[in-house]
């Protein structure tokens, strides 16, 4: 039997080593978009942390000048928390874009797999039937043999 070769095995191998790029890409799409996350959950955590301690500061005996502190704090950390979700959009924006490019490569490679699989079926119909001629001619040959006898 004749050993089967397909001949777009290269553009196929080419396909499985974008697919493992693209994957790459996405993992680290998707923990930049973590870290993202995290960053913006310290930054609320933070702002809880300024709420809590401007409650605190208007229950106790009132210093004007750690209120005022508190105050711009909770201002910064809010234009912080602005910035970072910004980021986070950022960040979602292209794990969003990695996560079609991957998609797009795999539909791309799963295709190259099919016309593999097809041409394999091919072959094997091929072999089949190139077979069944040889027994077929070696049936005849033999029989006609035994006639000539």
């Amino acid at each position: 039997m004749a050993k089967f070769r397909y001949r777009m095995q290269n553009i196929l191998d080419i396909k499985f080593k974008l697919e493992d790029q693209a994957k790459m890409e996405y993992a680290a799409a998707n923990m930049k978009y973590q870290e993202e996350l995290e960053k913006l959950q310290v930054l609320y955590d933070r702002r809880t942390g300024y709420e809590q301690e401007a409650r605190t500061l208007r229950v106790h005996i009132l210093k004007v000048r750690d209120i005022q502190d508190n105050q711009i704090a909770m201002k910064l950390i809010k234009e912080y928390i602005g910035e970072q979700l910004v980021q986070v959009k950022i960040a979602e924006d292209n794990l969003e874009m990695a996560r079609d490019r991957l998609t797009e490569i795999m539909k791309d490679r799963k295709t190259h797999e099919k016309l593999k699989e097809k041409a394999f079926e091919q072959f094997l119909q091929d072999e089949n039937a190139r077979e069944s001629k040889e027994i077929d001619e070696l049936t005849s040959y033999r029989h006609g043999k035994k006639i000539d006898r």
